[in-house]
């Protein structure tokens, strides 16, 4: 016990080292150093005992080199100098502590890199996040990962760090068994882990085309490894590429070994996600209209987003007898293969509607809200549908507790008053007024869903004042094309991106241009 502070305990060793046991327990707690007290073996035991051994620590394997930011090891000289004394340096300690300062510096970049990683929610940001660590790890510049799930099903991508589409294009004229990808994906020979190449201009069997796109790049060398696991199997390779020859060392390679084995677990479970939501759009899309009708007197335009879940938001145009017109869209809650299946039950069912009693709106939605009641209680839609005359420019319609149309034209930009109705399926008789609408020559008629309001974030009234301004705000040039129309009102409406990025809602934009 040191009497002079009594809070302090201390291991008297006095032929090796002085051991302070409370620094060494808390490297032991917090690094998880669990056999950290071995390099400190008792005195009197032969020197063979008392070598020190390589700790282990969390999972990295303490055999490999220390790490680059150590000094390396001096050549072995033959010790002329005189045996230590006993108040000599603790050069045991100091070697423990380096080591410990550099698996401290190891663990801290890995948990930095992983958490950046793990906060991607979408393949191509996961993928460039990937490339970008990877790259730090190994000491490189430039790299390229190769997207392509084992299984077949996709998606399959590539995607470069440093390297524009044009570099990517070059690379992919080298014959694939060339590349060391190509090596890795098709499961060839030797391509079982990494594969290094230090020095490819030095390499007798380099492909010509990979010397000749190689010096055009300017990469000596490179370093590729698989993106594969047990769970997920193989789903791609990644690539960096060095400009001067060059490879990493050990423990660099160790270090990004570890970081590709999570990254494959992130990336397998965002290559579901996407597989989801890209199943789900096609079953949206199949369920809509493939092609827009063409019907003198009108120009048609449709835009639809769906999120990543698949929802329930639809519309239709379709020809009916005496050269009129039907247009309808709506929205049934719920998101995913439920809902988008209520979807497409509810769109047939309005088309045969439409078709029998098309020119009286009311019953159209009487009777879709008496079929939505009997089949399915447990759930509501909002629908509008209008009865739309070319020749006359005239539009009767009727909405069930949906969105009122908005009317742009060069004298006025106006939403159509609508009567206040609930959704269907919410009373046990929907009943609501229509209301006629005279359209003039050169004015388009706007239908949406509310998702449109609801992706912009802002309150209702906001929402619908800012869709206003933005059909005000269409150029001229513009106002005679229903498509330019609906991309116009769209970017405006959910600027930067938002119109086409996933999202919880559904958006849903029919634009009708009267000649």
């Amino acid at each position: 016990m040191d009497t002079r502070n009594p809070g302090r305990t201390m291991l008297d060793i006095p032929s090796r080292v002085r051991v302070h046991v409370e620094t060494l327990l808390a490297a032991q707690n917090d690094m998880g150093v669990c056999d950290a007290f071995e390099q400190y073996a008792p005195v009197g035991k032969p020197d063979a005992m008392n070598a020190p051994h390589p700790p282990k620590v969390a999972g990295i394997d303490s055999t490999v080199p220390s790490p680059a930011h150590t000094v390396a090891p001096a050549p072995a000289v033959p010790d002329t100098s005189p045996a230590p004394s006993p108040n000599a340096p603790n050069a045991p300690g100091a070697l423990l502590q380096d080591r410990l300062a550099g698996w401290v510096s190891d663990l801290t970049t890995l948990h930095e890199l992983t958490e950046r990683l793990a906060r991607t929610d979408a393949l191509p940001g996961a993928l460039t996040e990937l490339l970008r660590a990877g790259a730090a790890l190994v000491g490189a510049r430039r790299g390229l990962v190769v997207l392509e799930p084992g299984d077949g099903l996709g998606p399959d991508t590539t995607i470069g760090l440093g390297l524009a589409r044009a570099d990517l294009g070059h690379i992919e004229t080298v014959p694939r068994s060339a590349m060391s990808y190509g090596k890795i994906l098709d499961g060839l020979p030797g391509a079982d882990g990494e594969i290094a190449e230090p020095d490819l201009f030095a390499e007798d069997g380099l492909d010509p085309r990979h010397r000749e796109v190689a010096a055009r790049l300017g990469y000596a060398a490179c370093y590729a490894l698989p993106l594969a696991s047990e769970a997920a199997g193989r789903i791609g390779a990644a690539v960096w590429l060095y400009d001067e020859p060059a490879e990493p060392a050990e423990r660099q390679r160790h270090l990004v070994g570890l970081y590709a084995r999570y990254a494959t677990e992130h990336l397998a479970r965002l290559v579901e996600v996407e597989r989801t939501r890209v199943c789900m759009a096609t079953m949206s899309e199949e369920l809509l209209p493939s092609r827009l009708p063409r019907v003198a007197g009108v120009q048609l335009a449709a835009r639809h987003r769906t999120g990543p879940r698949g929802g329930g938001d639809w519309y239709d145009a379709l020809p009916l007898p005496d050269a009129a017109l039907g247009l309808a869209v709506g929205s049934v809650t719920g998101s995913g293969p439920s809902a988008v299946a209520a979807m497409g039950r509810l769109r047939a069912s309005l088309r045969a509607y439409a078709v029998m009693e098309g020119e009286d709106p009311v019953a159209v939605l009487s009777d879709l809200e008496l079929l939505l009641r009997l089949t399915e209680p447990a759930r509501s839609a909002t629908a509008l549908f209008a009865y739309c005359e070319p020749a006359l420019r005239k539009i009767t319609l009727a909405g069930a507790g949906h969105c009122p149309p908005l009317l742009v034209g060069e004298r006025r930009t106006e939403f159509v008053e609508t009567s206040v109705s609930a959704p269907l399926g919410m009373l046990t008789c929907w009943e609501a007024p229509s209301v006629e609408l005279q359209a003039e020559p050169g004015e388009t008629v706007l239908l949406y869903t509310d998702g449109l309001l609801h992706r912009t974030g802002d309150a209702t009234d906001r929402a619908f004042a800012r869709l206003h301004a933005a059909a005000a705000g269409v150029p001229k040039a513009l106002r005679h094309d229903p498509d330019a129309i609906a991309d116009h009102v769209l970017r405006t409406v959910l600027p930067d991106g938002l119109d086409v990025a996933d999202s919880e809602e559904d958006v849903v934009l029919l634009a009708a241009h009267f000649e």
